[in-house]
């Protein structure tokens, strides 16, 4: 597969390869149909505006109105705001009167569809629609492209996503210490120890199987948390203390699997300590199609080897995922490490 940014980088190319034969090629052939000479020799201030007119409208249309079309409905709105703009600048060059035509003897008893429109008026109409027809089939299929590739590249961050969840989550120092916690809650015949078991199994399962999928449900993504964190409580002295706050209207939303717990496991990499006091709290709220998730925990600095490179993924996969639809805080005044993350999971 090769790398986003080469994809990116040949579809521009094209994309200016094609833009050239229009402006260079196309719409001059399409011109010299009518009788440009003639009028550009009586009328040369109006062929010259409608001239940059053409072009104007077709960079526009590249440029600005196809891509918000593909945005946010109040994009789509300017979007069709500049068409309806764009059909009154031509329809005004195509009321200016240059010129009154003489009648015609032989024109005498027949009856003519469209008397009133001159060949100049013709002309005009005819040419913004080829510019609007080139414009908007060069513009989809440019997006249409863009979107192709923003697909493979979500795939190539979930991949890189799922791989650094390995080395973060289960890595082995995560999984010798759970398992010594289990086995410490086996031998003093802890009513927890079975419980906790099927717990480490079923998250294990659940990592498993989400990785070939693109999304889950929120209940799913939320219980994989709750797991989580009830397995990393083992291995807490009274010193520090886990609070969840969940309130989900729909539990049927349907999210990125394993976006959320890297935040999640970052507060209990760096917000816990085995000798002064601490508090890890997490909020995941689900209210009208639109998911809020926060953490907050103190600060213990432990180093430790790409230790923002979870992060940084699940910044990537929301900026492809989401692009328009999430905004994500991060508040680290060296004190307290604070997360705030909302999405709209409704589009």
């Amino acid at each position: 597969m090769y790398p986003e940014s080469y994809t990116k980088h040949s579809m521009k190319n094209v994309s200016i390869y094609i833009d050239l034969v229009f402006c260079i090629i196309v719409l001059p052939v399409m011109v010299m149909i009518f009788p440009v000479e003639r009028w550009f020799h009586n009328f040369q201030w109006y062929v010259t505006t409608v001239g940059i007119w053409l072009y104007a409208l077709y960079f526009l249309n590249r440029s600005v109105t196809l891509p918000l079309l593909f945005k946010s409905p109040v994009k789509r709105r300017i979007a069709f705001v500049l068409i309806a703009v764009s059909l009154a600048i031509t329809y005004i060059l195509s009321q200016i009167t240059l010129y009154n035509p003489k009648p015609n003897i032989h024109d005498e008893g027949i009856v003519r569809i469209l008397p009133s429109i001159q060949q100049y008026q013709q002309a005009v109409w005819s040419l913004f629609m080829i510019v609007e027809a080139f414009s908007f089939a060069v513009g989809l299929l440019t997006q249409a492209n863009l979107q192709k590739s923003r697909r493979r590249a979500v795939e190539a961050e979930r991949d890189k996503a799922e791989i650094e969840l390995y080395k973060t989550q289960i890595k082995p120092h995560f999984m010798f210490n759970t398992l010594n916690s289990l086995y410490g809650l086996f031998l003093t015949h802890d009513d927890k120890a079975l419980e906790s078991l099927e717990k480490y199994i079923s998250m294990l399962r659940y990592i498993h199987t989400t990785s070939r999928h693109d999304f889950v449900t929120l209940s799913d993504e939320v219980g994989y948390i709750r797991q989580y964190v009830d397995l990393q409580s083992l291995r807490l002295n009274g010193m520090t203390t886990v609070t969840m706050d969940i309130d989900i209207e729909n539990d049927s939303l349907m999210i990125p699997p394993m976006l959320l717990v890297t935040f999640v496991e970052n507060c209990f990499k760096h917000g816990i300590s085995p000798v002064e006091k601490s508090g890890i709290y997490i909020t995941i709220t689900g209210k009208n199609g639109r998911l809020t998730f926060s953490t907050r925990n103190r600060i213990f600095p432990v180093r430790r080897i790409g230790e923002h490179m979870g992060i940084e993924n699940c910044r990537k996969r929301l900026e492809l995922l989401y692009p328009d639809a999430h905004v994500m805080e991060i508040d680290n005044d060296g004190v307290y490490f604070h997360v705030k993350l909302c999405i709209d999971l409704s589009i």
